[in-house]
């Protein structure tokens, strides 16, 4: 008897040994990625051996570098990194191409191959891919390297070719990409900073809210990225600052922001749209009552109902109030007169024709602009209250009053988009591409719009606009999973800093935020409310505090690189260099 149970414990020890080294072989299969330190020193190391080099600008530079070792792409997974000249020691080879060891005891400006900053630009307008780079400019990055810092210019994937969370996932795998290099190359790894406008400012802000969310881990292992170093430890994704122009976020109540913050003014009554209009406002202040949000002087923000407009009334009102007046006050301090006003129609999508990969900069007017000068601060002031006077103005102190939200929305900022101006009724918005089941599809992502167009078709159906269908399409995309399976929910939750920036989320303290954050935003643009973006502001503020986070809204700016003074490109480097020294 006793031999027969030593043989069962020996099969039964054969059997565990069999399924362990079956399971370690299908770790390692074709199907999933490998993440011992061989496998990915193998498909991920750089190869030292194979830079060019731009004598006339000193810049080193490989492009065509794939950053994960199971791409769905390479003309989007894939990077350039653009160094510095004296960061290295170049040896050339007998092909053209040149052997590099770094060299730290050089210096450009404050900064050593040690110390160096390294940037990374998102351009992805709409949520779009980026393609990697197959060329070289130096144009695109000599400002940069000239300032001492390394550029790292990855594509990714977007909306046109993928699905979120793809894009941040794809970055984040190549800001580990650079870390898992990061013994042979140049700069601090510490010091990361993305910078984007518009969608490219959306995915900047998810890059310093989301570093090292568990949420993406299953993302990052379907592509291979390097999630541990080259002895085996973790690599972060988490980045030290982030730059954002005019970022469209805070999907899951963008719709509701932007009609209590524009819409609810200026929609034309009789429409079932108007009426689903003055309701998102009505859930956009419920919103705000929950999230918890907090002024630089730590006060609670909330709104109240109001006599005239929807929930129009309140701290929350106020500080918008506020926000606006401090813009205006800004631009009237800024501004020298006489002072020549472009007036056009502002090139909304002036970064639809960037090049890949590189921000575009500057204040862009349409070639049908026409100029208007004023001789001083009333005489502009009084062109704004030439209908009816709606800003009181101090000539004395040089100072503003404006009279309500409401005013500065009719004279300002009219809405460019329709009721429902991110989760489309047809589905034809890029956020709609963004959350598709893939490259192909568009869905419905808002839970709120759903619930409203489902509790309300009673009243919504006394309209001719209205199809009780909308609510049918919207409460059925809302139930689609992803190829992660997922649900819609977790995917929203994924692309929405707020997410990761407030208690009010269960993603609060889930992810290691970025210290230095820069927000800056043309206060006339229609894209989005300017809700979104001081919500970010106030949530940033309260996570890294008042010390760490530059916040502008710019006068007479829409929705481009909004600076109040300067460019945008060196601003942008005199704020990496502060967060740096």
């Amino acid at each position: 008897m006793k031999i027969n149970y030593i043989i069962i414990a020996v099969v039964i020890l054969i059997c565990i040994a069999g399924l362990f080294t079956l399971f370690e072989k299908n770790a390692s299969s074709s199907e999933g990625p490998s993440y011992n330190a061989s496998a990915l020193t193998e498909k991920l190391e750089i190869n030292m051996n194979n830079w060019n080099y731009d004598k006339t600008n000193d810049i080193y530079y490989q492009i065509g570098l794939i950053y994960c070792m199971n791409p769905e792409d390479t003309k989007y997974e894939s990077c350039g990194i653009y160094v510095p000249g004296k960061y290295f020691d170049g040896t050339k080879n007998t092909n053209g191409t040149y052997t590099c060891k770094l060299n730290e005891n050089n210096k450009v400006g404050n900064y050593s191959a040690k110390s160096a900053p390294i940037v990374m630009p998102v351009n992805t307008p709409g949520y779009s891919s980026c393609k990697a780079p197959v060329s070289y400019n130096a144009k695109k990055v000599k400002n940069y390297t000239d300032a001492g810092f390394v550029y790292l210019n990855a594509g990714c994937r977007g909306r046109d070719n993928a699905e979120a969370p793809d894009g941040v996932t794809d970055l984040k795998s190549a800001v580990t990409y650079y870390r898992f290099n990061g013994d042979v190359l140049p700069g601090d790894n510490e010091k990361i900073f993305t910078f984007g406008h518009s969608g490219g400012g959306a995915q900047s802000a998810l890059m310093g809210a989301s570093g090292n969310s568990e949420l993406y881990n299953k993302y990052l292992e379907s592509i291979g990225a390097a999630m541990v170093s080259k002895d085996g430890n973790t690599l972060s994704n988490a980045i030290a600052g982030s730059m954002c122009w005019c970022p469209i976020t805070n999907l899951d109540t963008a719709d509701e922001a932007y009609e209590w913050n524009m819409g609810q003014y200026m929609r034309p009554n009789g429409t079932f749209t108007s009426e689903l209009s003055k309701d998102m406002a009505t859930e956009y202040a419920k919103y705000i009552n929950k999230l918890g949000l907090k002024d630089p002087n730590g006060n609670t923000l909330t709104l109240k109902e109001s006599d005239s407009g929807v929930y129009a009334a309140g701290s929350y009102y106020d500080y918008m109030l506020i926000v606006t007046e401090e813009s205006l006050n800004n631009f009237l301090n800024d501004t020298t007169f006489p002072y020549t006003q472009s007036q056009g129609e502002m090139d909304e999508n002036s970064s639809e024709g960037a090049p890949s990969g590189e921000v575009p900069t500057g204040n862009t007017k349409s070639a049908e602009s026409k100029s208007t000068t004023y001789k001083t601060a009333k005489d502009y002031i009084d062109s704004l209250n030439s209908n009816d006077t709606w800003i009181e103005y101090d000539s004395k102190t040089n100072t503003a009053k404006i009279k309500s939200l409401e005013a500065f929305v009719k004279h300002c900022k009219s809405p460019s988009k329709p009721v429902t101006a991110f989760d489309n009724l047809n589905r034809s918005q890029a956020e709609n591409k963004l959350f598709g089941i893939d490259g192909n599809s568009s869905s419905h992502f808002n839970p709120t719009t759903a619930s409203l167009l489902k509790n309300n078709s009673k009243k919504y159906s006394k309209f001719s606009d209205f199809s009780s269908q909308f609510a049918t399409e919207y409460v059925n995309d809302l139930t689609k999973k992803d190829s992660q399976n997922n649900s819609m929910q977790t995917r929203v939750n994924m692309y929405n800093p707020m997410y990761y920036l407030c208690d009010y989320y269960n993603g609060s303290g889930t992810s290691d935020v970025a210290k230095y954050w820069r927000i800056n935003i043309g206060i006339e643009q229609g894209h989005t409310s300017q809700c979104v973006d001081v919500n970010l502001y106030l949530a940033v503020l309260n996570k890294v505090g008042k010390d760490n986070v530059e916040f502008s809204t710019v006068w007479e700016q829409g929705h481009e690189q909004a600076e109040r003074t300067g460019d945008s490109t060196t601003n942008f480097i005199n704020w990496v260099n502060k967060c740096s020294n």
